[in-house]
């Protein structure tokens, strides 16, 4: 497993909109892959579409960047992330714990919130 590829892919999936979005998830996601955060859980491609297009349209001209290194073994990973505008200090700051299938594809997402902006 290549855990900082794996991280890459998860984030350009959440920074990336339309076919291109799509073209990432069928890749990188597994088909039934289930996602839970405090504010979401979902399950499925679509439903992970949808929640990423929700976050593009709460948070306009921001993105997604890896916060620290990424910690790994068997078939999962753990990393923080941020959420903000490009070169700034991100205003939304969380910890995800990723679990791949057999095939390397992102089955089970577990998110975290360390800093969420009031009204948010």
């Amino acid at each position: 497993m290549n855990a900082n590829g794996v991280v890459e892919a998860y984030l350009s999936t959440w920074n990336s909109e339309g076919e291109h979005r799509a073209k990432l998830i069928d890749e990188h996601w597994a088909p039934e892959v289930a996602y839970t955060d405090p504010l979401a859980e979902v399950s499925g491609h679509a439903a992970l579409a949808e929640l990423i297009e929700g976050v593009h349209q709460q948070f306009p001209g921001c993105v997604f960047t890896r916060v620290g290194d990424v910690d790994a073994h068997h078939s999962q990973l753990r990393f923080r992330w941020g959420l903000g505008p490009e070169g700034v200090e991100p205003s939304v700051v969380g910890f995800d714990v990723l679990v791949l299938d057999g095939d390397g594809r992102i089955l089970d997402v577990r998110g975290f919130l360390d800093k969420v902006p009031a009204g948010a």
